[in-house]
């Protein structure tokens, strides 16, 4: 079987990352909004402060979900000369519909992408742009390894501070499986949340809306298969 050819292209997402304080809720210290590519693709507690910060960031993690979303940018944004748009149509036109998910530079993020397995799915969620909201399905097909773009210079996420002997970023392969039979808004998925809320429906403490920025994210079983049964409705 040949080997997967990745094209050299940009995801965007809307994720702010947060520099060398990882795992803690809420952005502080921001830096540019980070990308993701085809060929590749983001805080201690006080208790912790004795602890260093590799320590922290490759402490043991113990995965409870099995699916996730995940951001990116479908509308032409430069950066550095660099177009970062990547839309569910982008990656449905590569070689084998295949794409690295590089780039990310947050630590909670980072750390979701490690804890997915070959196999399992993710909603593609168009972000940044004039309609957000959930465009298709992927499916993980390489779990985490090097995301070699922190030690390219030349990669608008360049990260001096990593070293090839202790690399702190990490990527996952993506494959396209489809389009969502009717593109779901984030206007309607709030709905839903803002609803399940107030009756303690499966949305009621989904990642989008309790930990918004992040361009990578956790879904429960249960809001996976409740945004799954929305495409068949009519819009609200």
């Amino acid at each position: 079987m040949a080997p997967i050819q990745y094209k050299r292209a940009r995801r965007g997402i809307t994720e702010r990352a947060v520099i060398d304080e990882p795992n803690v809720k809420g952005d502080r210290e921001e830096i540019p909004p980070v990308k993701f590519a085809l060929r590749r693709k983001r805080k201690t507690s006080s208790s912790q402060e004795s602890r260093t910060l590799d320590e922290v960031n490759e402490a043991p993690r113990h995965p409870q979900f099995c699916h996730w979303l995940m951001k990116s940018e479908p509308e032409s944004r430069f950066e550095n000369g660099i177009d970062v748009k990547f839309g569910i149509e982008d990656l449905k036109a590569l070689p084998n519909q295949t794409a690295c998910w590089d780039g990310v530079r947050n630590y909670q993020a980072r750390n979701f992408m490690r804890d997915m397995k070959e196999g399992q799915l993710a909603f593609f969620y168009h972000s940044n742009c004039k309609a957000p909201g959930i465009a298709g399905l992927v499916r993980i097909v390489k779990e985490a390894y090097v995301d070699h773009t922190q030690f390219d210079k030349k990669d608008v996420h360049f990260d001096a501070s990593s070293k090839q002997s202790n690399p702190k970023w990490s990527m996952v392969d993506v494959q396209y499986q489809r389009m969502i039979a009717r593109f779901i808004p984030l206007s309607e998925l709030k709905t839903y949340h803002l609803q399940h809320k107030a009756i303690g429906g499966p949305l009621k403490d989904m990642a989008l809306f309790t930990r918004a920025r992040l361009s990578v994210q956790p879904l429960t079983i249960e809001e996976f298969n409740f945004v799954l049964s929305v495409e068949d409705k009519d819009p609200l």
